[in-house]
């Protein structure tokens, strides 16, 4: 069941008017409930893959009854060592069997030793990404001590299947989102409308910006050869955006549908186009899954605080990991590896020098050129994570970097000058909780924007598109 659908449109009011009205009075029936809406959200997908939900939940549900007995150190690492290797094993056997299969063979292959190797024909289970680092992030956190285990088995069932975020994320700590289901959720007015106009921003990134630059994109990366550097460029602009707003789209609508709930979910974009360095930019882009790898990874191997060698290996580890966690090909281990490239000089002088950020229009100027340069940078990189193999994106980067690249694209201009303006209303907006956040405007005004804005997505939505991310 997607968000941008009229299936949604029905089964979110359905689900709220029975939540608040008829189990209003029971928390432990609002609980049970939301497992039940989340189990028949998911199996609307492809209910033969409720068992691995149920599997991981059940599992990592016994594992934290066992943290609440008095346990030696060692036979707490062998609870915590058990949940990682059950966990990585269902995303190894799904998502990435195949993928190393075929590249040890390519790898023997290489010299002179020809395999017969055994593939297994398997679908990807949808979300299986995001709810197996979910439940990780609870044992993983018990191990630390930072959150005592829950014996409420509806509870943590609700935690891992939570539907608004099942498939797509954010993916939540167990320390933040599991208290919510054991307090009293109340009806807040205020949260109502904010959810409202996230759910209403998400949907204008989806069906306005991101389906109408995947069309755009495809059209450009799928005839890269006969095209100009310029409009080469464009296309990878088109899809900057269209994974932005298919991704950053998805989660608002994530965020305000679980807000409508009476639950707060962590924010997982920050305006990250506004970047102005790419390590910024990664404390803005998919902050749920960029802070998850920093704190459960990261942090463990010495994080910044080491040699610069050190440094150096501690953020390579952290990216090859981050771009083979979004799916099981060479192109977003390379994808993830120019991210770290990327990133390795910031950290080293940021390591040396503290930065100041002043509001002089001199310091404007500079932020702004900061911000062109580092979105230049991404854009670039992202033309690795669409390319269908590495050679087409080194393909594709060649024709960008020929003297074509001076030319007027061959692209539609009012596209362009569309992701302007949104880009101008972000940066209006960057003080703000999101970008449709504008409680501080006048009611005229406001109601206003929410006309347009719907006008937009009715009027102006482009051709139903799966979110990229159900892949992951």
């Amino acid at each position: 069941m997607l968000f941008n659908t009229v299936d949604f449109a029905v089964f979110l009011p359905i689900v709220l008017l029975l939540y608040w009205v008829v189990f209003k009075n029971s928390l432990r029936l609002q609980n049970i409930f939301i497992v039940l809406v989340s189990y028949f959200f998911y199996a609307c997908w492809d209910w033969r893959f409720l068992g691995l939900i149920f599997l991981s939940s059940i599992v990592d549900y016994g594992i934290g009854l066992q943290f609440d007995k008095p346990l030696s150190q060692k036979r707490k690492k062998y609870l915590v060592g058990f949940s990682v290797l059950f966990n990585l094993g269902l995303l190894f056997t799904f998502k990435y069997f195949n993928f190393f299969i075929d590249t040890f063979t390519d790898v023997f292959s290489f010299f002179g030793t020809q395999m017969q190797p055994t593939s297994i024909s398997i679908i990807l289970p949808v979300g299986i990404s995001f709810y197996t680092f979910q439940t990780l992030s609870y044992t993983l956190d018990l191990y630390k001590q930072k959150i005592k285990p829950t014996k409420n088995i509806v509870v943590f069932f609700a935690f891992v299947s939570f539907f608004p975020q099942l498939v797509a994320g954010p993916i939540e700590r167990a320390s933040r989102l599991l208290p919510q289901f054991s307090k009293k959720r109340k009806f807040d007015y205020s949260k109502q409308v904010d959810g409202l106009r996230l759910i209403l921003g998400g949907l204008f990134k989806k069906m306005v910006i991101a389906d109408n630059c995947a069309l755009l994109a495809n059209q450009i990366f799928d005839s890269y050869p006969t095209q100009s550097g310029s409009t080469l460029f464009a296309g990878a602009v088109f899809f900057a955006f269209q994974i932005y707003g298919d991704f950053s789209g998805y989660s608002d609508i994530a965020i305000g549908s679980s807000r409508l709930l009476g639950f707060d979910l962590m924010k997982n974009f920050n305006f990250p186009y506004l970047s102005q360095n790419m390590s910024e930019f990664w404390k803005r882009w998919h902050i749920s899954l960029s802070s998850w790898f920093r704190d459960y990874v990261y942090i463990p191997l010495g994080g910044s605080r080491v040699s610069n060698r050190r440094l150096i290996l501690n953020i390579v580890i952290v990216f090859l990991v981050s771009g083979l966690w979004h799916g099981a090909n060479l192109t977003f281990v390379f994808w993830g590896a120019v991210h770290a490239l990327f990133v390795i000089p910031v950290l080293l002088m940021q390591k040396k020098h503290k930065t100041h950020t002043t509001s002089t229009p001199v310091a404007i100027w500079r932020q702004l050129l900061n911000i062109g340069a580092t979105f230049s940078m991404v854009v670039l990189a992202w033309v690795f994570f669409r390319a269908p193999t590495i050679s087409d994106a080194f393909a594709y980067l060649d024709i960008i970097f020929s003297s074509s690249l001076f030319t007027m694209p061959m692209v539609s201009k009012g596209a362009l000058l569309f992701i302007f303006l949104y880009m101008i209303c972000e940066w209006l907006q960057r003080h703000r909780a999101h970008v449709l956040d504008v409680s501080h405007l006048s009611r005229p005004i406001r109601y206003c924007l929410y006309y347009v804005v719907c006008f937009a997505v009715f009027y102006y939505a482009g051709d139903l598109q799966p979110f990229i991310y159900f892949q992951f």
